[in-house]
């Protein structure tokens, strides 16, 4: 029995008792209808050989190249068809070898829990207080400060296995950390379930096979760096699905036209320091502003001066990580119903509402998805399906939790200017002034003039400030119009909020 001796990847070996055979460089594994090889051929016990590229799968081939070898290597033709038919069943066996392993190493990997990492993650889903125990988790994981903000993510995270995801974009300026936060979350999400994104060109999504981002989340780390696929992203948030048609040629040459089709739903999450730019996916996500302020740059540099001291407990990290991970895992797809949702309305001030609604309820189904564990499942009368119920605890966590994002929502000014306007208002309160000069905030808050410029602009417009003039010969003034509207407006949206489920509770 002759055996192919594939020890050499690149070139494999073939020996009978007449001939001996190497392929050079291998098989193809990417095209099954044809069998194209390299090889060079010798009769044993000389130095005459004949190399030759081929496909073995062609006939007309084959035998022009076996009356070849009988005449170059003085051997009959009976043997060297023989030989070849051999060598051509090794390789195809070989072959099949080869795809084989190729989609093992290719299949995601799907952790399996043992019968204690099972019990862990479901008595934590069990247990009371499970958003602040999870929050609490999530710190020590190694996520730093970005209480609120870490604690959306990662809900909107797990959004990713109901059919209604949620999506988010973080944003702040650059190098305040959001990605950062985005990929820190995201390692408490399992591998398996997750996609991450440097850049892509523009049919890359309708590539993918039909299921294959089914209940994935697809993490962009830039937006700026993604644009050509933002388009394709937007079908998937909104229809959760895209579809692409193309011309295509068959094995005969006939030019055919067929569709591409892949299914969300997906959750999508990204990073950008330019709101204004991605508006169209902006109203599509929660925004995140991430938090610039001094004591956040105190929390950072803490914990990076404590990993650098080596006290840190990286096994620690880990295993909060890992538990979050897991938990992820054990949960299960289950429809969600939220007998309150008739009572539940947004204040008039938020932009969109129609929209910034959806979002709302989606996100209330999430918490309540997650809490699953805590809840009673019941069974629809007519159809039999198992679904669990909201509960007021969970609209209320989620008004908690929401309040910022509707905020955000609500306001007329883009994150950077709104952050710019709240720090100027305190320099203001703090030094007992009423007016300034952009001089003056210049050198205070460390601004830089063109961007300063660019607030100016944006708040004289939409009038949160008013220039006045100066004494003669001086620079001109200015003055915050209103300066508790930012209050006033988040007290109007907790207050709309609290409204609501006090009228279910009634």
């Amino acid at each position: 029995m002759n055996n192919l001796d594939t020890t050499n990847p690149n070139n494999y070996a073939y020996v009978t008792k007449h001939l001996e055979i190497h392929i050079l460089g291998g098989i193809k594994t990417n095209k099954l209808e044809s069998l194209r090889v390299t090889v060079s051929v010798q009769k044993l016990k000389t130095q005459n050989i004949v190399r030759h590229s081929i496909d073995l799968y062609n006939d007309t081939q084959v035998e022009k190249f076996v009356r070849r070898l009988a005449e170059r290597l003085a051997i009959g033709t009976s043997v060297v068809r023989k030989t070849l038919q051999e060598l051509t069943h090794e390789l195809e066996n070989y072959r099949f070898l080869l795809l084989k392993n190729e989609e093992q190493a290719n299949k995601p990997f799907y952790k399996q829990l043992n019968a204690t990492e099972l019990r862990a993650a479901e008595a934590f889903l069990t247990k009371g207080k499970l958003l602040p125990r999870t929050n609490e988790y999530i710190g020590r994981s190694g996520v730093i400060g970005e209480e609120t903000n870490r604690l959306l993510m990662y809900l909107i995270f797990t959004s990713r296995k109901t059919n209604n995801p949620l999506h988010c974009i973080s944003l702040g300026s650059s190098g305040v950390g959001k990605t950062h936060l985005q990929s820190k979350v995201a390692e408490l999400i399992p591998e398996e379930d997750k996609i991450e994104i440097t850049v892509l060109s523009a049919n890359a999504f309708y590539y993918f096979t039909r299921t294959e981002l089914q209940h994935r989340l697809i993490l962009i780390e830039d937006l700026d760096g993604a644009e050509s696929v933002l388009y394709p992203l937007r079908e998937l948030q909104s229809k959760k699905r895209i579809t692409k048609t193309v011309v295509h040629k068959d094995s005969k040459g006939t030019t055919k036209t067929i569709h591409l089709t892949v299914e969300g739903p997906v959750s999508v999450a990204g990073c950008t320091t330019q709101e204004s730019i991605y508006e169209d996916n902006s109203n599509r996500s929660f925004l995140l502003y991430i938090d610039e302020s001094e004591e956040q740059d105190t929390r950072i540099m803490h914990y990076q001066r404590a990993v650098s001291a080596g006290q840190v407990n990286e096994e620690e990290e880990y295993l909060a990580a890992e538990l979050l991970r897991n938990i992820q895992r054990v949960l299960k797809p289950i429809r969600v119903i939220n007998p309150y949702a008739m009572h539940l309305e947004l204040p008039q001030s938020v932009f969109k509402p129609r929209r910034t609604n959806a979002h709302y309820l989606q996100f209330i189904n999430a918490i309540t998805f997650y809490k699953q564990y805590q809840r009673e499942k019941k069974y629809h009368k007519e159809t039999g399906e198992e679904y669990i119920e909201t509960t007021i605890e969970d609209i209320e966590e989620a008004n908690e939790l929401i309040t910022e994002v509707l905020l955000r929502k609500s306001d007329t000014i883009t994150g950077a200017c709104r952050n710019y306007l709240e720090s100027l208002k305190h320099y203001l309160q703090e030094n007992n002034q009423t007016t300034y000069t952009s001089t003056e905030i210049r050198k205070r808050l460390r601004v830089k003039e063109t961007t300063l410029r660019r607030y100016h602009k944006q708040l004289l417009e939409e009038g949160y400030i008013k220039k006045t003039k100066g004494k003669k010969g001086q620079l001109y003034h200015y003055e915050i119009i209103d300066i508790d509207e930012y209050k006033n407006l988040k007290e109007q949206i907790s207050n709309s909020l609290q409204k609501a489920v006090s009228q279910i509770k009634v």
